[in-house]
């Protein structure tokens, strides 16, 4: 396990050093990462069964965040779905915990010049569409359980680059495309290297290099600092 310590450590300092250096970056061979066919198998079949496990286990804590959300906000819904780009570009319904009010999404052009994250994503710190109850959910990750269904369903693994939004994909460039050659995850190492905290640039460095060192050992790893990070919450709002 302390190997694999040291080798996420050791992707996460090559990545943050490739940034700095734009000239050192990362082309992934697509027909190589296809060719996957062992680890891609066990890992599916892994993301089955800890999916549907959690999410039978996790079912009294999602009774209770539903209860929260619907006592605060009794007209809005528990969830919230979007439209997200998956694998080879495409497009599936992510679920999440709703940790906003109900016309989020209509109040974001209003907010975009307040943008506090360069590159293709929306991030601000004190956004103030972000309900009380979501402000604990979003800290803790907790909003993001839901996805655990779209990991059972097959349109996201349980490890993986973060899932993008249609309008952030639109302006990728050619290198930034390359992180949509596998399937989203749940987490990743951006979410376990600091994740808002972390520009755009850094996330999809951090996005290619998983994809290309990518392992079981390596995904488990990610996995465990993530409960870490769940109970000690790093940069996420």
């Amino acid at each position: 396990m302390e190997q694999q310590t040291e080798n996420i450590n050791g992707i996460q300092t090559a990545t943050k050093a490739a940034v700095m250096n734009s000239s050192d970056v990362t082309w992934l061979n697509q027909d190589k990462i296809n060719a996957q066919v062992g680890y891609l198998f066990i890992k599916r079949i892994f993301d089955i069964v800890a999916s549907f496990a959690a999410l039978l286990i996790l079912s009294p804590l999602f009774l209770v965040i539903a209860i929260l959300i619907k006592l605060e906000d009794p007209q809005g819904p528990v969830f919230y779905s979007q439209f997200r780009v998956g694998r080879n570009g495409k497009k599936f319904r992510m679920y999440k915990f709703r940790s906003m009010c109900v016309d989020a999404d209509k109040k974001l052009k209003d907010l975009l010049a307040k943008n506090e994250v360069e590159g293709a994503m929306f991030k601000m710190k004190d956004d103030p569409r972000i309900t009380r109850v979501g402000k604990w959910i979003r800290k803790t990750s907790v909003d993001e359980l839901p996805q655990l269904w779209n990991v059972l369903h097959g349109d996201m693994a349980l490890v993986g680059p973060r899932p993008p939004l249609p309008r952030e994909t639109a302006t990728y460039s050619e290198y930034d495309k390359q992180r949509l050659y596998v399937q989203p995850g749940c987490t990743g190492l951006w979410q376990v290297s600091g994740r808002n905290d972390v520009g755009f640039h850094e996330m999809v460095a951090l996005d290619i290099q998983y994809i290309k060192t990518r392992n079981l050992w390596v995904d488990i790893r990610i996995m465990f600092k993530t409960v870490g990070i769940m109970i000690h919450p790093n940069g996420a709002y």
